[in-house]
């Protein structure tokens, strides 16, 4: 059997990483274009990777830096217009080239990730979008070049989606990453909001661990938090709209998928300790033919 290129390998890699993590929304999937998978599947191994550099495993905060610029220091060769040593950022350097893609929102990742490494609570709402400007709305724009659509326009209903999905997953998992780098728990919610609405810390903590159960006081700041995401994505829902074809309903998708995350939330009063909302089968089913009939 003839061996595979390096290139065709790293790609058929990115694809199984792909498929292998859970997502609340669709990553490459088969509603694409054929021709727009294998760039997809590579940046969302490039995120994937540097993302678990920053979050999993028991290295230290030295060792997880060192790892993320590591990443840096291929993406500097890649600009400089340099073969990088390894085959995912020479593979990387191929789709860049191909379709003109921006190399500041692969920065703007790394930067979040390691943001991640060492900031663990956030003062206020604007903080937290900061976050998002370099976590999920590069991946936005990304796609947006790909598709070549990348217009003021659009770049700005993608910001607002992809701001809105990444405040969603912070809502969703609450509870995972609190229980995360024991002793160094993150906090993706504003200090400054948690402080209104009475909700502290010893609380969270308590909910995490089923010694109490959510009260009003929680459920309220949850209600704030959803009633605000659902408007912020609901302010680039047009997007879905506006782009033809497969790439439209992709879109519509993942808007849809962030709706109904939000949807069952809303239905347990924010007691995600207990109810960490997951789409199933029946909430795909619900996603597509959203989508299809562009609602």
């Amino acid at each position: 059997m003839t061996p595979k290129h390096p290139l065709e390998a790293i790609t058929q890699s990115s694809l199984t990483l792909a498929c292998q993590h859970y997502e609340n929304f669709p990553v490459a999937s088969v509603f694409l274009p054929q021709y727009l998978r294998q760039p997809i599947s590579l940046i969302y191994s490039f995120a994937r990777q540097a993302d678990d550099f920053a979050d999993e495993g028991d290295l230290s905060i030295e060792q997880r830096l060192s790892l993320l610029n590591s990443f840096r220091d291929e993406l500097d060769l890649l600009y400089a217009y340099i073969k990088p040593p390894s085959a995912l950022f020479v593979a990387l350097g191929e789709i860049i080239k191909t379709h003109n893609l921006p190399y500041q929102a692969f920065y703007d990742l790394l930067d979040a990730f390691s943001q991640d490494v060492i900031k663990t609570r956030y003062h206020d709402y604007d903080e937290l979008l900061d976050y998002c400007k370099r976590s999920a709305n590069p991946i936005g724009r990304l796609l947006l070049q790909l598709y070549g659509q990348a217009n003021a326009a659009n770049i700005q209903l993608s910001d607002r989606i992809c701001s809105a999905l990444q405040i969603i997953n912070f809502l969703q998992d609450i509870a995972i990453d609190f229980k995360k780098n024991e002793g160094k728990q993150r906090i993706y919610l504003s200090q400054e909001e948690m402080a209104g609405f009475g909700i502290t810390e010893r609380q969270i903590q308590d909910y995490v661990d089923g010694l109490k159960l959510v009260d009003t006081h929680w459920q309220q700041f949850m209600l704030f938090n959803l009633s605000r995401v659902n408007a912020l994505l609901y302010a680039g829902k047009p997007l879905g709209r506006i782009l033809p074809g497969r790439i439209g309903f992709e879109m519509r998708m993942i808007v849809a998928g962030g709706e109904r995350i939000i949807s069952k939330i809303s239905a347990v009063n924010g007691d995600i300790f207990r109810h960490r909302p997951t789409l199933n089968y029946t909430d795909w089913i619900f996603v597509f033919f959203k989508a299809l009939f562009k609602m």
